[in-house]
């Protein structure tokens, strides 16, 4: 379906009341295929490592850090002399340094969240009530397939990536997107190191339709959203028309480095591709550690 100015948008296909948005695209025919994928064993995380803060340090790392720590740290203890070395940990999902899961209600469009959901109906002091991360607690499985942009190097500054490159890098692997499918992206950017550093490459309208024109069920990648923005009626077209329009759930800030290092060692670019967040209801985003099975 698209909207009036063509815009694509999944608002109604699955009904008034859907939370699940792309994820509907993995049926139980896509999670056999996807499971007949892991035929080595092989696995491979997906996620940026975390190196929690002192919480009393605030959300910057003395100053040296380009984007807020991920995660901040107080440790506790239990009894005295103590018993058990015991945490808290605060998150703060929604930063580059963090490789996390955006619920669908992260970002409104038109006052709106997914699939048409007046912000006022569903955004409450206790969470959201709707199109939150309560749609992801049982996890996802379905196949992934790794589209690397630039082999051994990295997309050049600010570059705008559309369905064309999308579809040169598939043809360079040899694999097919098919619906159900998790697009991977490699871009060759570490965005937390580079911030501020350069015009960050970034998806373009164009590679969000080809997507949707795929039924990709899920985007994980390196690079996300363009900065500066490309395209100013949507200077955030994976987050203003994939998630919010489409339904598409986002992994952003997810490492790809590896995962392209053992798809050329095994000459395969399609495997299992695993997440299983935390069961938590009512959030904006979960952090998550994708697993990619051979």
């Amino acid at each position: 379906m698209t909207g009036r100015d063509a815009t694509p948008t999944n608002w109604g296909r699955w009904g008034a009341d859907d939370e699940r948005g792309t994820l509907n695209h993995i049926t139980d025919t896509v999670r056999a295929a996807a499971v007949a994928e892991a035929r080595t064993g092989r696995t491979v995380s997906l996620a940026r490592p975390i190196h929690p803060v002192p919480l009393a340090g605030g959300p910057y790392t003395a100053g040296t850090a380009a984007v807020p720590a991920a995660v901040s740290q107080a440790m506790t203890f239990t009894g005295t002399p103590p018993r058990a070395l015991t945490d808290l940990l605060v998150i703060n999902t929604h930063v580059a340094g963090l490789t996390h899961l955006d619920a669908l209600g992260h970002i409104p469009a038109d006052g709106q969240v997914y699939p048409g959901r007046p912000i006022a109906d569903v955004a409450t002091a206790a969470g959201l009530t709707h199109a939150s991360t309560t749609a992801f607690a049982e996890g996802i499985l379905t196949r992934g397939v790794l589209c690397d942009l630039a082999p051994g190097g990295s997309l050049p500054s600010g570059h705008p990536v559309t369905g064309a490159d999308l579809d040169a890098a598939a043809r360079h692997t040899g694999v097919d997107v098919e619906p159900g499918d998790a697009l991977v992206v490699r871009g060759g950017w570490d965005v937390p190191a580079r911030v501020g550093a350069a015009a960050l490459p970034g998806m373009t309208v164009d590679a969000v339709r080809w997507m949707h024109l795929r039924q990709v069920s899920l985007y994980l990648g390196d690079i996300g959203d363009a900065h500066p923005p490309l395209d100013p009626t949507y200077p955030l077209p994976l987050h203003q028309i994939g998630l919010a329009r489409l339904g598409l759930p986002l992994v952003d800030a997810t490492a790809v480095d590896g995962l392209a290092a053992v798809g050329a060692e095994l000459q395969r670019y399609r495997f299992l591709l695993l997440i299983a967040p935390l069961p938590l209801h009512g959030a904006t985003g979960v952090a998550v550690n994708p697993i990619a099975v051979f």
